[in-house]
Protein backbone atom coordinates (compact mmCIF):
# COMPACT_ATOMS: atom_id res chain seq x y z
CA UNK A 1 0.00 0.00 0.00
CA UNK A 2 1.48 3.73 -1.15
CA UNK A 3 1.95 6.10 2.08
CA UNK A 4 -0.55 8.81 2.37
CA UNK A 5 1.12 12.28 1.80
CA UNK A 6 0.21 13.20 5.64
CA UNK A 7 2.36 10.28 6.61
CA UNK A 8 5.07 11.01 4.23
CA UNK A 9 5.13 14.90 6.27
CA UNK A 10 5.25 13.06 9.70
CA UNK A 11 7.63 10.95 8.35
CA UNK A 12 9.75 14.14 7.64
CA UNK A 13 8.87 16.59 10.76
CA UNK A 14 11.47 18.36 12.95
CA UNK A 15 14.40 18.01 10.56
CA UNK A 16 14.25 14.15 10.01
CA UNK A 17 16.31 12.61 7.76
CA UNK A 18 14.47 11.10 4.72
CA UNK A 19 14.29 7.06 5.90
CA UNK A 20 14.40 5.26 2.22
CA UNK A 21 16.53 5.54 -0.75
CA UNK A 22 14.20 5.76 -3.31
CA UNK A 23 10.59 7.49 -3.48
CA UNK A 24 7.70 7.48 -5.94
CA UNK A 25 5.06 10.24 -5.71
CA UNK A 26 2.29 10.16 -8.30
CA UNK A 27 -1.64 11.19 -7.96
CA UNK A 28 -3.89 14.25 -8.89
CA UNK A 29 -2.28 16.96 -7.05
CA UNK A 30 1.14 18.21 -8.98
CA UNK A 31 1.13 21.24 -6.23
CA UNK A 32 1.49 19.44 -3.31
CA UNK A 33 4.01 16.82 -5.00
CA UNK A 34 6.15 19.75 -5.55
CA UNK A 35 5.86 20.41 -1.67
CA UNK A 36 6.39 16.89 -0.60
CA UNK A 37 9.41 17.07 -3.03
CA UNK A 38 11.21 20.15 -1.78
CA UNK A 39 10.73 18.35 1.87
CA UNK A 40 12.36 15.60 0.76
CA UNK A 41 15.30 17.44 -1.08
CA UNK A 42 15.72 18.95 2.33
CA UNK A 43 15.77 16.04 4.28
CA UNK A 44 18.29 14.68 1.94
CA UNK A 45 20.62 17.72 2.02
CA UNK A 46 21.20 18.79 5.32
CA UNK A 47 24.09 21.28 4.33
CA UNK A 48 22.96 24.60 2.68
CA UNK A 49 26.44 25.31 1.29
CA UNK A 50 26.95 22.03 -0.78
CA UNK A 51 23.41 21.74 -1.42
CA UNK A 52 23.61 23.00 -5.32
CA UNK A 53 26.78 20.18 -6.04
CA UNK A 54 24.47 17.54 -4.34
CA UNK A 55 21.38 18.09 -6.14
CA UNK A 56 20.34 17.08 -10.01
CA UNK A 57 16.55 17.09 -10.82
CA UNK A 58 15.70 15.74 -14.93
CA UNK A 59 13.14 14.51 -16.70
CA UNK A 60 12.51 10.72 -17.62
CA UNK A 61 12.56 11.82 -21.44
CA UNK A 62 15.73 13.61 -21.42
CA UNK A 63 17.94 10.87 -19.72
CA UNK A 64 19.54 8.02 -21.40
CA UNK A 65 20.10 4.62 -19.32
CA UNK A 66 24.02 5.31 -18.76
CA UNK A 67 23.26 9.35 -17.54
CA UNK A 68 20.97 7.64 -15.16
CA UNK A 69 23.46 5.28 -14.01
CA UNK A 70 26.01 8.05 -13.28
CA UNK A 71 23.23 10.48 -11.49
CA UNK A 72 22.42 8.33 -9.04
CA UNK A 73 25.42 6.33 -8.34
CA UNK A 74 27.79 9.75 -8.10
CA UNK A 75 29.25 10.20 -4.93
CA UNK A 76 28.04 13.13 -2.87
CA UNK A 77 30.60 15.81 -2.50
CA UNK A 78 31.30 17.16 0.64
CA UNK A 79 28.03 16.09 2.58
CA UNK A 80 27.21 12.40 3.78
CA UNK A 81 23.84 12.37 0.80
CA UNK A 82 22.71 14.20 -2.68
CA UNK A 83 19.54 13.64 -4.41
CA UNK A 84 18.31 12.87 -7.71
CA UNK A 85 14.75 13.69 -9.00
CA UNK A 86 13.65 12.24 -12.16
CA UNK A 87 10.61 14.25 -13.30
CA UNK A 88 7.90 12.89 -15.93
CA UNK A 89 8.32 9.42 -15.40
CA UNK A 90 5.66 8.60 -17.18
CA UNK A 91 7.41 9.04 -20.49
CA UNK A 92 8.89 5.53 -19.60
CA UNK A 93 5.89 3.67 -20.55
CA UNK A 94 5.24 0.48 -19.12
CA UNK A 95 6.92 -1.34 -21.73
CA UNK A 96 10.51 -2.86 -21.30
CA UNK A 97 12.93 -0.28 -22.59
CA UNK A 98 16.49 0.26 -21.82
CA UNK A 99 16.09 3.31 -19.45
CA UNK A 100 13.09 1.58 -17.68
CA UNK A 101 15.65 -2.11 -17.29
CA UNK A 102 18.49 0.48 -15.70
CA UNK A 103 15.55 2.23 -13.01
CA UNK A 104 14.37 -1.50 -12.48
CA UNK A 105 17.93 -2.78 -11.80
CA UNK A 106 18.79 0.02 -9.57
CA UNK A 107 15.41 -0.30 -7.58
CA UNK A 108 16.55 -3.71 -6.24
CA UNK A 109 20.46 -2.34 -5.14
CA UNK A 110 19.77 1.59 -4.45
CA UNK A 111 22.62 3.81 -3.82
CA UNK A 112 22.76 4.39 0.25
CA UNK A 113 24.40 7.57 -0.13
CA UNK A 114 21.39 8.84 -2.91
CA UNK A 115 18.07 10.17 -2.06
CA UNK A 116 16.24 9.53 -5.83
CA UNK A 117 12.58 10.38 -6.13
CA UNK A 118 10.43 9.44 -9.30
CA UNK A 119 7.86 11.89 -9.84
CA UNK A 120 4.67 10.98 -12.52
CA UNK A 121 2.60 14.01 -13.55
CA UNK A 122 -1.12 13.98 -12.05
CA UNK A 123 -3.46 11.97 -14.22
CA UNK A 124 -0.51 9.04 -15.09
CA UNK A 125 -0.44 5.63 -13.13
CA UNK A 126 2.68 4.48 -11.94
CA UNK A 127 5.10 1.41 -13.63
CA UNK A 128 3.63 -1.07 -10.72
CA UNK A 129 6.92 -2.59 -10.38
CA UNK A 130 8.91 0.47 -9.78
CA UNK A 131 6.11 1.49 -7.25
CA UNK A 132 6.64 -1.63 -5.52
CA UNK A 133 10.33 -1.54 -5.06
CA UNK A 134 10.30 2.49 -4.39
CA UNK A 135 8.37 4.34 -1.46
CA UNK A 136 5.28 5.18 -3.20
CA UNK A 137 3.33 7.77 -2.07
CA UNK A 138 -0.14 8.78 -3.38
CA UNK A 139 -1.06 12.95 -3.68
CA UNK A 140 -4.38 13.21 -4.31
CA UNK A 141 -6.21 16.66 -3.42
CA UNK A 142 -7.12 17.89 -0.41
CA UNK A 143 -10.55 17.54 0.78
CA UNK A 144 -12.21 21.39 1.02
CA UNK A 145 -12.51 21.51 4.62
CA UNK A 146 -8.20 21.33 4.45
CA UNK A 147 -8.23 23.96 1.59
CA UNK A 148 -8.09 27.04 4.26
CA UNK A 149 -4.86 25.64 6.46
CA UNK A 150 -3.59 25.09 3.44
CA UNK A 151 -4.09 28.92 1.83
CA UNK A 152 -2.51 30.18 5.49
CA UNK A 153 0.49 27.73 5.32
CA UNK A 154 0.87 28.85 1.87
CA UNK A 155 0.78 32.51 2.63
CA UNK A 156 3.02 32.28 5.16
CA UNK A 157 5.86 30.70 2.78
CA UNK A 158 5.16 33.22 0.47
CA UNK A 159 4.97 35.89 3.82
CA UNK A 160 1.90 37.74 3.32
CA UNK A 161 -0.94 37.13 5.80
CA UNK A 162 -4.54 37.38 4.63
CA UNK A 163 -7.29 38.99 6.53
CA UNK A 164 -10.25 36.43 7.18
CA UNK A 165 -12.65 37.56 4.57
CA UNK A 166 -10.01 38.15 2.10
CA UNK A 167 -8.80 34.44 2.49
CA UNK A 168 -12.84 33.29 1.88
CA UNK A 169 -13.40 35.73 -0.63
CA UNK A 170 -10.34 34.47 -2.56
CA UNK A 171 -11.55 30.66 -2.06
CA UNK A 172 -14.82 31.17 -3.09
CA UNK A 173 -13.43 32.80 -6.77
CA UNK A 174 -10.84 30.56 -7.10
CA UNK A 175 -12.42 27.38 -5.77
CA UNK A 176 -9.86 24.12 -4.97
CA UNK A 177 -7.39 24.63 -7.50
CA UNK A 178 -4.09 25.09 -5.37
CA UNK A 179 -2.59 25.84 -8.60
CA UNK A 180 -4.41 28.84 -9.08
CA UNK A 181 -4.14 30.14 -5.57
CA UNK A 182 -0.58 29.68 -5.53
CA UNK A 183 -0.94 31.82 -8.42
CA UNK A 184 -2.95 34.68 -6.67
CA UNK A 185 -1.44 34.32 -3.62
CA UNK A 186 1.85 35.26 -5.47
CA UNK A 187 -0.01 38.45 -6.39
CA UNK A 188 -1.23 39.47 -3.35
CA UNK A 189 2.86 38.68 -1.69
CA UNK A 190 3.73 40.97 -4.63
CA UNK A 191 1.10 43.34 -3.45
CA UNK A 192 1.62 43.87 0.18
CA UNK A 193 5.50 43.55 0.36
CA UNK A 194 5.68 46.98 0.79
CA UNK A 195 3.92 47.95 3.50
CA UNK A 196 3.74 44.65 5.63
CA UNK A 197 0.28 44.52 5.84
CA UNK A 198 -2.45 42.00 5.61
CA UNK A 199 -4.13 41.60 2.17
CA UNK A 200 -7.53 42.35 2.22
CA UNK A 201 -10.41 42.14 0.24
CA UNK A 202 -10.31 45.51 -1.97
CA UNK A 203 -7.14 43.21 -3.15
CA UNK A 204 -8.30 40.31 -3.87
CA UNK A 205 -10.93 41.95 -5.93
CA UNK A 206 -8.46 44.13 -7.41
CA UNK A 207 -5.81 41.56 -8.48
CA UNK A 208 -8.85 38.53 -8.78
CA UNK A 209 -11.46 40.90 -10.51
CA UNK A 210 -14.32 38.76 -8.21
CA UNK A 211 -16.44 40.99 -5.46
CA UNK A 212 -17.74 39.52 -2.68
CA UNK A 213 -20.99 37.92 -3.88
CA UNK A 214 -20.07 37.60 -7.14
CA UNK A 215 -17.92 34.44 -7.54
CA UNK A 216 -19.45 31.62 -9.47
CA UNK A 217 -20.69 29.91 -6.15
CA UNK A 218 -22.90 32.70 -5.42
CA UNK A 219 -24.48 32.35 -9.23
CA UNK A 220 -24.82 28.59 -8.25
CA UNK A 221 -26.31 29.07 -4.77
CA UNK A 222 -29.32 31.20 -6.33
CA UNK A 223 -30.10 28.85 -9.29
CA UNK A 224 -30.62 25.88 -6.75
CA UNK A 225 -32.75 28.61 -4.23
CA UNK A 226 -34.82 29.02 -7.07
CA UNK A 227 -33.58 32.89 -6.81
CA UNK A 228 -33.33 32.83 -10.66
CA UNK A 229 -33.69 36.54 -11.07
CA UNK A 230 -30.47 36.57 -9.05
CA UNK A 231 -29.00 33.96 -10.50
CA UNK A 232 -29.26 35.58 -13.95
CA UNK A 233 -27.79 38.93 -13.07
CA UNK A 234 -24.50 37.26 -11.69
CA UNK A 235 -24.33 35.95 -15.15
CA UNK A 236 -22.48 38.12 -17.19
CA UNK A 237 -20.39 39.87 -13.78
CA UNK A 238 -19.27 36.06 -13.22
CA UNK A 239 -18.19 35.17 -16.84
CA UNK A 240 -16.21 38.48 -16.97
CA UNK A 241 -13.28 36.53 -13.75
CA UNK A 242 -10.20 35.78 -15.40
CA UNK A 243 -10.25 31.58 -15.97
CA UNK A 244 -13.80 31.88 -15.89
CA UNK A 245 -16.33 30.10 -19.09
CA UNK A 246 -19.90 28.68 -19.54
CA UNK A 247 -18.06 25.72 -19.54
CA UNK A 248 -16.83 25.61 -15.67
CA UNK A 249 -20.17 27.24 -14.85
CA UNK A 250 -22.35 24.15 -15.95
CA UNK A 251 -19.92 21.95 -14.67
CA UNK A 252 -20.00 23.58 -11.18
CA UNK A 253 -24.33 23.48 -11.91
CA UNK A 254 -24.27 20.38 -12.95
CA UNK A 255 -22.29 18.82 -9.90
CA UNK A 256 -24.92 20.97 -6.85
CA UNK A 257 -28.04 19.65 -9.17
CA UNK A 258 -26.78 15.81 -8.75
CA UNK A 259 -26.37 16.23 -5.27
CA UNK A 260 -29.28 18.18 -4.98
CA UNK A 261 -31.07 15.20 -6.82
CA UNK A 262 -29.56 12.32 -4.02
CA UNK A 263 -30.79 15.15 -1.51
CA UNK A 264 -33.75 14.64 -2.84
CA UNK A 265 -34.23 11.00 -3.25
CA UNK A 266 -32.86 10.34 0.37
CA UNK A 267 -35.63 12.58 1.84
CA UNK A 268 -38.46 11.06 -0.02
CA UNK A 269 -36.99 7.66 1.25
CA UNK A 270 -37.31 9.12 4.22
CA UNK A 271 -33.80 9.36 5.43
CA UNK A 272 -33.27 10.15 8.97
CA UNK A 273 -30.07 12.97 9.53
CA UNK A 274 -30.15 13.71 6.11
CA UNK A 275 -27.41 16.53 6.37
CA UNK A 276 -25.32 13.42 7.98
CA UNK A 277 -26.09 10.88 5.30
CA UNK A 278 -25.16 13.37 2.43
CA UNK A 279 -21.84 14.04 3.86
CA UNK A 280 -21.39 9.98 3.47
CA UNK A 281 -21.77 10.47 0.13
CA UNK A 282 -19.51 13.13 -0.13
CA UNK A 283 -16.83 11.45 1.64
CA UNK A 284 -17.64 8.20 -0.78
CA UNK A 285 -17.34 10.02 -4.11
CA UNK A 286 -14.95 12.68 -3.11
CA UNK A 287 -16.05 15.20 -5.84
CA UNK A 288 -13.68 17.64 -7.49
CA UNK A 289 -14.13 21.75 -6.88
CA UNK A 290 -16.69 22.24 -4.05
CA UNK A 291 -15.81 24.11 -0.91
CA UNK A 292 -16.61 22.59 2.58
CA UNK A 293 -18.02 19.19 2.49
CA UNK A 294 -20.51 19.41 5.89
CA UNK A 295 -21.57 22.95 4.38
CA UNK A 296 -22.36 21.48 1.17
CA UNK A 297 -24.20 18.30 2.19
CA UNK A 298 -26.39 21.19 4.08
CA UNK A 299 -27.04 23.16 0.87
CA UNK A 300 -27.78 20.26 -0.79
CA UNK A 301 -30.75 19.10 1.78
CA UNK A 302 -32.10 22.94 2.66
CA UNK A 303 -32.20 22.75 -1.74
CA UNK A 304 -33.72 19.62 -1.78
CA UNK A 305 -37.01 20.69 -0.11
CA UNK A 306 -37.60 23.60 -2.86
CA UNK A 307 -37.47 20.61 -6.24
CA UNK A 308 -39.14 17.78 -7.13
CA UNK A 309 -37.19 14.83 -8.01
CA UNK A 310 -38.85 15.14 -12.21
CA UNK A 311 -37.57 19.02 -12.13
CA UNK A 312 -34.36 18.00 -10.81
CA UNK A 313 -34.16 15.51 -13.58
CA UNK A 314 -35.21 18.10 -15.95
CA UNK A 315 -32.78 20.57 -14.94
CA UNK A 316 -30.01 17.84 -14.89
CA UNK A 317 -30.91 17.40 -18.44
CA UNK A 318 -30.87 20.44 -19.80
CA UNK A 319 -27.48 21.35 -18.30
CA UNK A 320 -26.71 18.67 -20.11
CA UNK A 321 -27.81 19.88 -23.46
CA UNK A 322 -26.18 23.51 -22.08
CA UNK A 323 -23.14 21.84 -21.70
CA UNK A 324 -23.00 20.07 -25.37
CA UNK A 325 -24.32 23.54 -27.23
CA UNK A 326 -21.04 25.39 -25.42
CA UNK A 327 -18.61 22.20 -26.26
CA UNK A 328 -19.60 21.73 -29.95
CA UNK A 329 -21.25 25.40 -31.30
CA UNK A 330 -18.76 27.28 -33.77
CA UNK A 331 -19.37 30.60 -32.58
CA UNK A 332 -20.78 30.37 -28.77
CA UNK A 333 -22.70 32.58 -27.06
CA UNK A 334 -22.23 31.63 -23.31
CA UNK A 335 -24.10 34.64 -21.90
CA UNK A 336 -26.85 33.50 -23.69
CA UNK A 337 -26.77 29.36 -23.10
CA UNK A 338 -26.08 29.91 -19.75
CA UNK A 339 -28.66 32.44 -18.90
CA UNK A 340 -31.29 30.77 -20.96
CA UNK A 341 -30.63 27.60 -18.93
CA UNK A 342 -31.39 29.66 -15.81
CA UNK A 343 -34.56 30.41 -17.34
CA UNK A 344 -35.73 27.33 -18.16
CA UNK A 345 -35.62 26.12 -13.86
CA UNK A 346 -37.90 29.22 -13.61
CA UNK A 347 -40.01 28.00 -15.99
CA UNK A 348 -40.24 24.28 -14.24
CA UNK A 349 -41.09 26.47 -10.90
CA UNK A 350 -43.63 27.76 -12.00
CA UNK A 351 -45.30 25.09 -14.32
CA UNK A 352 -45.05 23.35 -10.81
CA UNK A 353 -47.21 26.17 -9.22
Amino acid sequence: MPLTLDALLRSLKKGAPAADPVYLLYGDEDVLKDEALRLLVDAALSSASTRDFNLDMRFASDLTPEQFHALVNTPPMLAERRAVVVRGMEHLGKRKTKLRDEVSRYLAAPNPTTVLTLVYGAGEEPDADLARAATAVLVEPLIPERIPRWLQHRAGVLGVTLEPEAAKLLTDAVGSDLSTLSRELEKLASLTADTHRPATVADVTGLVGVREGETVYDLVEAALARNVARAVHLVERVLEQAGMSGVRIISLLGTHLVGTALARAERERGARRLPETMFRHLLATRPYGLRGWKEEAARWCEWSAHWTAQELRGALKAALAADIALKTATVSDERGIVTQLLLGFAKMNQEAA
